[in-house]
């Protein structure tokens, strides 16, 4: 297992000894951009009558991968080896599996350069924020098998109920598990889903975005790898709606989880509720809209820093990204000035140089989702503090790229206000009272992240207190609402945000994952002559 320090979001600007290394692995990879791909279903190669190509949102001339479209039978395949696979796997001692486990994370560390230079050609995602994500992938499978063996493959003796009497609670997997991974952490959280539901003796249906497939299908590589039988790992890509229609209504999908947008979690949670015999599980990490308060007691430079990285790193295409800013009114002009600077001087460009912050939006979509917002700002009244324009001349001409923008003026009930947007744009609002700023933080159907910055310890007890999202932070001028670590915050979100209320890289998620069995044994006790 590697001794080398963490790369996480927070202090990775600081780590000079990345750069050498990173740019090696950039130069090696395109050996292995260009290929073509196939289904993995039981350990085989199988293919499919059609393909789909996936190219880079920095440059879309350079092709990252063909991927199969992986129709219903497919899907139904992967589902019954997953089935066939389960016994086996389920059945290995919970200290087998986490020796699997911790190997595949030691696979995917040993190759983390590599990775996050396909990370950066797949998803667009700078060396800072790419060097990051594969360090977390590590990390969350490193702390589940960590957590699963502190909690002693949750197996508890409990009271005998009576002489003779052997009793234990014995928490076991529910089965086959569909894993739906997104495209803005292609490969940590398809390591996190899929590490919690292997770890804890499932086997699992790996899907990754159409998007973003590459990622994922190294994850899938690494677990072989490993160690993981070809039974308890599948890997099917192919159109989202075939898989999501095929999953919700097969009677061999004993849970799903899934992390993607609001609409699409919705949908699987009632179509899985609805088509199936009985209630089964359903872990959906859903999107938000995360605000930042900033209080005439905070540390205005250590906000401003927050803002920026939290609102605008990877173009703001995380669910934990800050979409809305509460400021004091006597400090909002200092505020806006120094944001607005530094915002401005951010370096938008090629993901691969070392000097570039801002990267581009992952699809034509994305860059219509902002334009759209632009216009409905001019249209009702808002002001355009810096940003609103699409860049399309020279070097970005073949990429998706934008500029991050910074608004005020818009009423609080505006739907640019609620409505998640996940591109470079952040709100600014002013308030007066402290009571009035958690009012308007709280008035959304999200809840994930939230940030304060004040140096009053009352403000700070109060915003714990009052603050309804599921991830909390004050002062952190690493990423006002972004960044969450392994083992050092859940990251879970509340109301519209998650349906489970037990964080990602947090004590408790791999709950989402088991259920409950009571075990009683009657021993025969010898009567007395």
């Amino acid at each position: 297992m590697t001794t080398e320090k963490k790369l996480t979001y927070v202090d990775l600007l600081a780590d000079e000894t990345i750069h050498d290394a990173y740019e090696r692995a950039v130069d090696r990879i395109g050996s292995e951009l260009g290929r073509s791909h196939p289904l993995y279903i039981n350990g085989a190669e199988t293919w499919a009558d059609a393909a789909f190509t996936v190219t880079s949102p920095f440059d879309t001339e350079i092709l990252v991968g063909r991927f199969q479209q992986g129709g219903g039978d497919h899907v139904r395949a992967a589902i019954a080896a997953g089935r066939a696979g389960l016994e086996d796997w389920s059945a290995k001692a919970w200290r087998e599996r986490t020796a699997v486990l911790r190997e595949t994370a030691d696979r995917l560390d040993d190759q983390k350069f590599l990775l996050s230079a396909l990370v950066t050609y797949e998803c667009g995602k700078n060396r800072y924020e790419a060097l990051a994500e594969v360090s977390e992938a590590v990390d969350l499978i490193r702390y589940y098998a960590d957590v699963y063996e502190k909690n002693g493959g949750y197996i508890v003796p409990m009271s005998p109920e009576s002489p003779g009497a052997e009793c234990r609670s014995v928490m076991r997997p529910y089965g086959v598990w569909a894993v739906i991974s997104p495209f803005n952490f292609p490969l940590a959280l398809a390591a996190g889903m899929a590490g919690a539901a292997l770890v804890t003796g499932n086997t699992v249906v790996l899907k990754p975005t159409s998007t973003a497939p590459c990622s994922a299908l190294k994850l899938y590589e690494a677990c072989i790898a490993g160690g993981v039988p070809p039974g308890a790992v599948q890997f099917i890509t192919g159109p989202g709606n075939v898989f999501g229609e095929t999953i919700v209504s097969h009677p061999d999908i004993d849970g799903i989880a899934f992390t993607g947008s609001r609409d699409v979690g919705m949908w699987l949670e009632h179509s899985f509720t609805t088509r199936q015999p009985y209630p089964k599980p359903v872990i959906s990490e859903m999107g938000s809209k995360n605000p930042v308060i900033v209080t005439v007691h905070a540390d205005l430079g250590k906000a401003v820093e927050g803002v920026v990285k939290a609102a605008f790193g990877f173009s703001g295409q995380k669910c934990s990204a800050t979409s809305r800013v509460y400021v004091q009114e006597p400090v909002m002009k200092e505020f806006m000035d120094k944001l607005t600077g530094q915002t401005r001087a951010l370096v938008i460009g090629d993901p691969r140089k070392k000097a570039t912050d801002i990267s581009p939006v992952i699809e034509e979509k994305a860059l219509q989702t902002y334009e759209e917002a632009i216009d409905q700002v001019k249209q009702d009244g808002g002001t355009i503090i810096t940003g609103g324009r699409r860049l399309s001349y020279g070097d970005y001409a073949r990429g998706y790229f934008v500029e991050p923008t910074i608004v005020t003026g818009l009423r609080r009930d505006h739907p640019l206000v609620k409505k998640e947007l996940f591109v470079p744009f952040v709100i600014l609002d002013t308030f007066t009272t402290l009571d009035e700023a958690l009012r308007e933080a709280n008035a959304t159907d999200y809840g994930l992240t939230a940030g304060i910055f004040s140096e009053d310890e009352g403000e700070i007890a109060q915003f714990f207190s009052a603050i309804q999202f599921g991830v909390t932070y004050a002062n952190r001028q690493g990423g006002a609402t972004t960044g969450a670590w392994p083992g050092s915050q859940s990251f879970g979100g509340w109301k519209a945000s998650g349906s489970t209320g037990r964080g990602v890289g947090g004590p408790y998620y791999l709950l989402n994952y088991v259920r409950e069995q009571a075990q009683t044994r009657i021993h025969t006790v010898p009567r007395k002559p």
